[in-house]
């Protein structure tokens, strides 16, 4: 189904998706990763979510405000995971419908059109709760795709 030899997206796709990170970040102080790999170290895809989260230090946002968009795309699981600054003001029917739109896209084989459906999705939602501050808002997380 996935060739062995070739990565998962090709350098085009994971440029888009940079992009939309940064573009939906321009907007808002909140932070946006995407990190893929092939299987889940866990049976819940939000569990993993949630280790990496902690592996890549996502929680030391200013404002608690970062989100992972995780996908294990060989065993077909993807979670969509928020820090508590966010959780509290958006609430769980939020990620659900995220995760909805992005499963639209997932279950027609297209990845790149859902990651980038879920990224503009949380970022209007974090424009309306993280304002951008064009004076002293920094880069706090890389916007490339991490990969495990």
């Amino acid at each position: 189904m996935f060739p062995l030899n070739r990565p998962f997206f090709s350098q085009e796709q994971k440029a888009l998706i940079s992009t939309t990170i940064k573009n939906a970040e321009l907007k808002t102080s909140g932070e946006i990763r995407v990190h893929i790999e092939p299987y889940s170290k866990h049976e819940l895809a939000i569990d993993r979510a949630k280790e990496v989260f902690a592996e890549q230090k996502m929680f030391e946002t200013k404002e608690r405000n970062a989100v992972i968009i995780y996908l294990a795309y060989k065993d077909r699981k993807f979670a969509v995971y928020g820090d508590e600054g966010i959780h509290e003001k958006v609430g769980e029917e939020f990620w659900h419908q995220t995760i909805q739109l992005m499963h639209s896209f997932f279950t027609k084989g297209d990845f790149t059109h859902g990651l980038i459906a879920g990224i503009n999705d949380i970022g209007r939602r974090l424009k309306e709760h993280f304002p951008y501050d064009n004076k002293g808002d920094i880069n706090e997380l890389s916007d490339e795709i991490s990969e495990g």
